[in-house]
C-alpha cells in the first residue's frame, strides 16, 4: 500500500515537472534567442547559443518611426497606473455598495453586473468604437482609461464584494457607534482591511492592461502613443513577415520584466487575496 502511494506521488510529480518544462521552454527559448545573431535564431534552435550578442537589444530599442522603446515602456507604465487607480477607486466603491449597503434593486443590479462577466468583450467592440469615435477620443488613452473609472470590470467588483462580505460586521457596527458615517466606515475600516484584495486587483489590472493588445490596436493611431504590446506589432511587416526577429525577441523579453517584478514583489498579498475572496461572512 505504501509502495503504491509513493509510486503514485512520484508519477504525479514527474508529470507536473514535465508539463512545467513544456510550458517554460518557449519562454526560455525566447530569452536565449534574443542574444543570438539574427542568422542563428532558427538555424540554432538549442538553448545553449553558439554565439552571443546584444545587438538585438540595441536595434530593437530604436523602436519605430523615430520613437524608441523607452517611450513605449513609459506609455505602458502610465496607462497601467491610470487603470489601477481607476479600478481601485471605482470597483472598491461599487463593491462596498453591493457588500454592505442596502438600496432598491440591489440584487437585480448585482445580477446584471454578474451577467456582464458572461458577455464576450468582442460583442461590444464595434459599439464602443463608434461611441468613442463620436466623442473624438480615438487616438488617445481615454477609451482605455475612462471605463476603468466607471467600475466596468465586473470581475474585480465581484472579487472585492466576496472579500468585504468576509469581514466581521461587528467592526462596522462599532465604528458607527463611535460616530463614523458610511464614508468613515469605508475609508477607516473597509479599505484598510481589504488590502490583500486591493493588491490582487491592482496586480491583475496591471497584468491585463500591460498585456492588452486589442484596445491599443483599436484606439492608438500614432507611434508616440503606442504601448509596448502595440509597438511589438511594428516588427511585423505589411506582408505578415517579421523584419527583425532578434529585435522582436529582445523587446519581448524586456516586456516581461515589469510583470515579473511586480508579481514576485506582491506575491504574498496576491495569494492572501485570492485565498480569502471565497469566504463569505
Amino acid at each position: 500500500m505504501k509502495t503504491r502511494k509513493v509510486t503514485r506521488h512520484t508519477l504525479t510529480h514527474i508529470f507536473i515537472i514535465t508539463m512545467g518544462l513544456i510550458m517554460i521552454y518557449p519562454i526560455a527559448w525566447m530569452i536565449v534567442s534574443s542574444f543570438k545573431p539574427n542568422n542563428m535564431i532558427f538555424s540554432d534552435p538549442g538553448l545553449i547559443p553558439k554565439a552571443v550578442t546584444i545587438e538585438n537589444y540595441i536595434s530593437g530599442w530604436k523602436g519605430y518611426a523615430g520613437t524608441t522603446f523607452g517611450r513605449f515602456f513609459s506609455n505602458s507604465l502610465l496607462m497601467c497606473i491610470g487603470a489601477i487607480v481607476g479600478n481601485l477607486i471605482a470597483c472598491t466603491m461599487a463593491a462596498y455598495a453591493f457588500a454592505r449597503l442596502k438600496f432598491a434593486g440591489k440584487g437585480f443590479w448585482f445580477a446584471v453586473m454578474m451577467l456582464t462577466l458572461m458577455l464576450p468583450g468582442h460583442v461590444t467592440t464595434v459599439p464602443r468604437y463608434i461611441m468613442f469615435n463620436s466623442f473624438g477620443w480615438v487616438g488617445t488613452y481615454l477609451p482605455i482609461l475612462v471605463p476603468k473609472f466607471l467600475a466596468t470590470d465586473a470581475f474585480f467588483v465581484f472579487l472585492l464584494v466576496q472579500f468585504m462580505r468576509s469581514l466581521p460586521k461587528e467592526l462596522e457596527e462599532a465604528a458607527i457607534i463611535d460616530g463614523c458615517g458610511k464614508w468613515g466606515v469605508f475609508f477607516r475600516i473597509i479599505v484598510p482591511l481589504a488590502t490583500p484584495a486591493l493588491v490582487t486587483t491592482a496586480l491583475f489590472t496591471f497584468l491585463w492592461t500591460w498585456d492588452d493588445f486589442m484596445a491599443p490596436l483599436l484606439y492608438l493611431t500614432t507611434p508616440e502613443t503606442f504601448t509596448v504590446s502595440r509597438a511589438l506589432r511594428t516588427f511585423v511587416g505589411d506582408a505578415g513577415a517579421v523584419s527583425n526577429w532578434g529585435g522582436a525577441l529582445a523587446m519581448s523579453t524586456l516586456s516581461m520584466v515589469p510583470p515579473f517584478i511586480l508579481f514576485f514583489a506582491l506575491q504574498k498579498y496576491f495569494v492572501q487575496g485570492i485565498a480569502t475572496t471565497g469566504i463569505k461572512g
